[in-house]
């Protein structure tokens, strides 16, 4: 929905003014920034890497099992060279300052400068003259009138779910997303740690599986020694076999 919105506003000003195709970002790559930092190296990298995971556990203290619900609405600008979706000033928005502040803080301590004395402002943006420098020399501002309509546009709400370590130099993803070096997913457990319950749980089905196979087996055993005793004809061996194979499958 906020992505479909977006787009509309894109074609919008594209309509009164092409020469902007060149300043729009790509949908794909929509996000909000909580800070920006430089790493010069694969071990500064890696240190980034380590403080983004270190960071999963205090952030969802913080968070306290509750969502983070950020609502997207209106349209504002940043010295009229950028273009962006405001985001809805709410509870929710202090939670997520509170989450950068923390992830801030983190990084820091790990010794890597990130962020800047620059305050918080989360926002998604849409079109930037700077991704143009040919561009930016022949526009020098846009013009706000030309997404005047949409500028108390409800664009749609997003859960805040993942927190993710991203490159502006490496190639994007072919959903046009940023590279990432590494993500943290908030508020579940990883996939691969079942937790006891679910592993008993596991093993009693599978327990029980092998159980009802055996028993299966076992009748269908005795049952053909007994029309083998009486003279009737037995299971082929390829019958056989199969029954064997299902079995084997089935008790894996």
């Amino acid at each position: 929905q906020i992505t479909g919105g977006i787009q509309a506003v894109q074609d919008t000003i594209l309509q009164k003014d092409h020469r902007l195709s060149k300043a729009m970002v790509h949908c794909g790559s929509l996000h909000v920034t909580l800070l920006v930092m430089h790493l010069s190296s694969k071990e500064e990298v890696s240190t980034a890497v380590g403080a983004l995971s270190d960071s999963k556990d205090l952030v969802e203290d913080l968070l306290k099992g509750k969502t983070v619900d950020l609502s997207f609405r209106g349209i504002d600008h940043f010295r009229n060279e950028v273009g962006f979706v405001k985001l809805a000033e709410s509870d929710h928005t202090a939670v997520l300052t509170e989450v950068a502040g923390t992830i801030k803080k983190i990084f820091q301590e790990k010794g890597i400068l990130a962020g800047g004395d620059r305050a918080f402002k989360p926002h998604l943006t849409f079109m930037k003259l700077s991704k143009s420098p040919k561009l930016h020399k022949e526009v020098k501002k846009i013009d706000p009138s030309l997404y005047e309509k949409f500028k108390c546009h409800y664009f749609g709400d997003e859960i805040l779910h993942r927190l993710d370590l991203c490159s502006m130099l490496k190639k994007k993803q072919p959903n046009g997303y940023y590279y990432c070096e590494s993500s943290i997913i908030l508020g579940e457990k990883q996939a691969a740690e079942p937790d006891d319950a679910e592993l008993l749980s596991l093993s009693k089905r599978l327990v029980e599986n092998a159980v009802l196979k055996a028993v299966q087996q076992y009748l269908e055993e005795t049952q053909n020694k007994n029309k083998q005793a009486d003279g009737s004809p037995v299971k082929t061996e390829e019958a056989a076999s199969g029954s064997k194979h299902e079995n084997e499958n089935g008790s894996s």
